[in-house]
């Protein structure tokens, strides 16, 4: 069996169909503010300090954010989020074939814990690397090549399977093979350029792996 490669994996959009229900919660409590539904689509992928800065940046010192963020974050926790179809599937596969696995998120530690460990696949990952355990938000290579140090595996050799236009670009800058799995954008010319493999779903990137190991 090859364990010449490891696969990371970002968590919201990817494994769980949460990024849409942020989106959801920002126009729920922020409608009054022009272009919020965009001006969130464009956090998808950043960890909440890139987040702020984010909103400043377009509405101002006197955003509230915190405020807007509170309620986003109890929106989110209200509701029961799915696993995107395939998630147990790829990691139970990746996993019995001895492939080394880690999750690098944006979401702070105590959220990815939780929710990794409700929907029971925690067991799966050799390395959880949060958004909180690292200075740099995603489109900065930071948390991927944190995540290939703990693993010991080279950039190069890593597959880092992402959803958002920011954990692509944080792939591409970490010298690592992006894998998009589209959730809520599909990519634009940009991301095109930067991504080595592009599936509709988690079964087809699961296929990818078993042509790639048998």
């Amino acid at each position: 069996m090859s364990r010449s490669f490891a696969v990371i994996f970002d968590m919201d959009g990817v494994l769980f169909d949460s990024e849409s229900v942020y989106i959801e919660g920002y126009v729920k409590y922020a409608s009054d503010y022009p272009d919020i539904r965009e001006t969130s689509l464009s956090c998808v992928g950043a960890n909440g300090r890139r987040t702020r800065e984010i909103f400043m940046e377009k509405y101002g010192e006197s955003f509230p954010f915190d405020e807007y963020y509170r309620k986003v974050k109890a929106y989110v926790q209200s509701h029961p989020i799915p696993l995107k179809q395939g998630a147990v599937e790829i990691l139970k596969f990746l996993s019995e074939k001895n492939i080394p696995l880690a999750l690098a998120s944006s979401t702070s530690t105590p959220s990815v814990m939780k929710m990794l460990d409700e929907a029971q696949l925690l067991p799966y990952f050799d390395k959880v690397i949060c958004g909180d355990t690292v200075s740099h938000s995603k489109p900065h290579p930071e948390i991927f090549l944190k995540a290939a140090e703990e693993l010991g595996y080279a950039p190069e050799n890593c597959y880092v399977i992402e959803d958002s236009y920011n954990g692509i670009r944080a792939a591409y800058n970490a010298g690592m093979i992006p894998v998009m799995v589209p959730d809520i954008l599909m990519p634009d010319e940009e991301i095109r350029e930067k991504l080595s493999y592009l599936f509709p779903d988690l079964p087809a990137a699961q296929a990818f792996f078993e042509g790639l190991i048998q």
